[in-house]
């Protein structure tokens, strides 16, 4: 079907106008996915893996405990599972008391169990030394991860890496490699007429997409090339997913897993995939996606959607009280807020830095205490300044510190934190950072349309360009010279916005919203008896029905 003159100005939009580049954003092949032995070291990883598995040798899969890393230890669990190896465990260190990365401690601690092979997920591209401590212990090491190497390579056995060179598409998450590991490891055991391989059914493996698609949207890697690929199947098995913790999930958010969207998993699934390690611990998550066990499953939903509810609990208190202390002690235009409390939880300091950003824009920077007693922060900014462009231009405020261009993470001592605002300050006005990437992409718009064409119709045609994202955001639409005919605030807490407009042709009201925004947030003020224009994209409403349509605000612009 040739796609319409509004789709093809949205894909030109992106970059995408030859035909056979639009024909191949439109319709996604799994046939195009690379062949995962051109990832590095491969091949030498799978060497070893193959070994292992011959001399029945202990495995532990050792994986980050956020939604990525749950998802590729869901990956890893599952195929060990289906060849029916036992021998194995997953380890994913407990945020509070061991916290971000490959551990010493754990590392001695699986060496004691048995263990000679560790394959980390997610994590360990950072852990040079270590590595070195496992290799001391006579314990291999295989590294699949997908972060940017920052300072030395670990001496590991075998490191599977996109960033690292000689793979085409390098923005693949931690699961995504995972899963091309597992897709390598299969094609190997067939190749080699192991048993246990070949009673598996050939594309078994696309069963694990669930979990790549929600760890791909989660970890916010650009939703473009493979990894659109990816989504687009990953929903697809998702809908029709045969994990009873994801329908039990679903069943607890009450979502509708046959129309389920990247929506749908970055504000409903992962939140409660990740509540499990920020208030909890990560392997309820785990158990959740692996288990085969209806009512555990069951049991385990309501115990994360409990968990995720008090999770927005707390961080609504904490936010709270820093935009309180903010307002009292920075300028409004201020590009660096730093504030911390030692009864704030580190685990849930990135979502809150992220509501006190969207507040008041530049960097935010908010720490706390955590269970073994060091201060542990996370970073939010708008894109004006790169953090990781700030973080490098002020080392000696920090421990350690880590991130991208809009988020990231640090640990300060009891010296340090109470000259870190100063640092940071310092480090803004001495160099030139390149403004980071914003999510958005601005408050420019794609394309103008007319409110009376905001309709199922419209995001019937928009959606053929879905999965949105980082990299494919959803198309922005100018609304011109709307009438707004009511304003009001919503929510438990009244602090999001639902503003209504009229179509001055047909009398038709569409409903506006944005969340965690007041009217005077917005270049212009919304106020019922005006009109403006209306920066936003098109949702649909389903919590007002299944056929019902919303604009999401971007920004209201004053009609002069």
């Amino acid at each position: 079907m040739q796609p319409s003159d509004l789709l093809l100005s949205l894909l030109a939009r992106r970059g995408i106008e030859s035909e056979e580049h639009i024909s191949a954003f439109l319709n996604p092949d799994y046939e195009t996915l690379h062949d995962p032995m051109l990832l590095p070291d491969m091949e030498k990883a799978l060497s070893r893996f193959f070994a292992a598995i011959e001399k029945d040798e202990h495995i532990a899969i050792y994986t980050d405990f956020d939604c990525d890393g749950v998802s590729a230890a869901t990956a890893f669990s599952d195929f060990l599972e289906q060849i029916g190896y036992t021998n194995a465990e997953i380890y994913m260190p407990h945020r509070d008391n061991e916290g971000y990365g490959f551990h010493e401690t754990a590392i001695r601690e699986l060496h004691a169990r048995g263990t000679t092979l560790i394959i980390t997920a997610d994590v360990g591209i950072a852990a040079a030394a270590q590595v070195r401590v496992a290799q001391e212990l006579g314990v291999d090491v295989i590294i699949t991860d997908h972060h940017e190497v920052m300072n030395e390579i670990p001496a590991a056995l075998a490191i599977v890496n996109p960033k690292l060179g000689g793979y085409p598409f390098p923005h693949l998450c931690g699961a995504a490699v995972a899963y091309k590991f597992v897709q390598a490891a299969l094609a190997f055991g067939k190749r080699r007429g192991l048993e246990q391989f070949l009673k598996i059914p050939n594309g078994w493996e696309k069963w694990l997409l669930d979990v790549v698609a929600i760890a791909t949207i989660a970890d916010m890697v650009p939703l473009v090339g493979e990894n659109r690929v990816l989504v687009h199947f990953g929903l697809r098995v998702l809908r029709r997913t045969r994990r009873p913790g994801i329908v039990a999930l679903a069943r607890a958010t009450r979502l509708q897993l046959n129309t389920v969207t990247e929506d749908d998993i970055g504000f409903s699934i992962a939140p409660r995939i990740n509540a499990a390690s920020r208030m909890d611990n990560p392997d309820l998550a785990l158990k959740l996606l692996t288990t085969h066990d209806a009512l555990e499953a069951t049991r385990l939903a309501e115990q994360l959607e409990a968990l995720n509810t008090k999770r927005k609990s707390t961080v609504a208190t904490i936010v709270r009280s820093a935009k309180k202390r903010a307002r009292e002690r920075f300028a409004e235009d201020s590009p660096v807020t730093v504030l911390g409390d030692t009864a704030w939880k580190p685990a849930l300091l990135g979502l809150a830095a992220n509501s006190l950003m969207g507040d008041r824009g530049g960097v935010v920077c908010l720490w706390g205490r955590d269970a073994a007693g060091n201060l542990k922060g996370s970073c939010r900014s708008d894109g004006a300044v790169s953090l990781s462009d700030l973080f490098q231009n002020a080392p000696d405020a920090f421990l350690q510190f880590g991130g991208h261009a809009h988020a990231g993470g640090f640990t300060v001592s009891s010296e340090q934190i109470h000259t870190l605002h100063e640092a940071l300050m310092r480090a803004v006005a001495n160099f030139q950072s390149a403004p980071a990437p914003s999510i958005v992409e601005g408050l420019s718009h794609d394309i103008s349309v007319p409110l009376s064409t905001v309709s199922n119709s419209l995001i019937k045609e928009i959606s053929l360009l879905s999965p949105f994202g980082m990299g494919n955001p959803k198309p922005i639409f100018h609304i011109p010279e709307a009438r707004i005919t009511g304003v009001r605030a919503f929510g438990k807490e009244k602090n999001h916005v639902e503003v209504m407009l009229e179509c001055a042709t047909t009398g038709r009201v569409v409903r506006a919203f944005e969340f965690f925004k007041r009217p005077e947030h917005f270049t212009f003020a919304p106020a019922a008896g005006t009109s403006a224009h209306v920066l936003a994209t098109v949702e649909r409403d389903s919590y007002r029905g299944p056929s019902a349509v919303s604009l999401r605000i971007v920004d209201f612009l004053p009609l002069t």
